[in-house]
């Protein structure tokens, strides 16, 4: 499940700042914005990449929010992957158990898509610079 959940939002992130939409302002105090980094894989190594410490600040933020906030602190989660605490329901408890169960799968299938599309992105970045035409696999550029 958490695997899941983190390649969606791997996925949708990747996609977004791809579209051009970025946040507004400044990610440092040195004046560097947040679209003045590159997307994927080159905004962690190469020559233009966030700097060692901000990536140190990310890892320690997932670190934080893994060990003490994304977890069943009440010991009332139904399921695996349950972090409600109690404070979040969005009407969850007002479901059948078919309904239930049918909502779990979905996400669960919902977050192997998105592993295999953040892995087909992340492939697809690397193998570019090899001299891989972008435009192959679709379907309407094959003639």
């Amino acid at each position: 499940i958490k695997h899941g959940r983190i390649a969606q939002l791997a996925f949708l992130g990747n996609i977004i700042t791809r579209a051009g939409v970025h946040l507004p302002g400044n990610i440092d105090y040195a004046g560097n914005s947040f679209d003045s980094f590159p997307n994927g894989w080159a905004a962690i190594s190469g020559p233009d990449a966030i700097s060692g410490s901000g990536l140190g600040q990310i890892v320690a933020f997932v670190g934080f929010l893994e060990l003490f906030v994304m977890k069943d602190v009440t010991g009332e989660g139904e399921f695996v992957g349950d972090f409600r605490n109690g404070a979040l329901d969005f009407g969850w408890d007002k479901f059948d158990a078919e309904t239930k169960l049918s909502k779990r799968a979905i996400e669960l299938n919902n977050g192997r898509a998105a592993m295999m599309g953040i892995l087909g992105l992340m492939v697809h970045e690397e193998i570019i610079p090899l001299g891989y035409d972008p435009d192959l696999p679709i379907i309407g550029h094959l003639q």
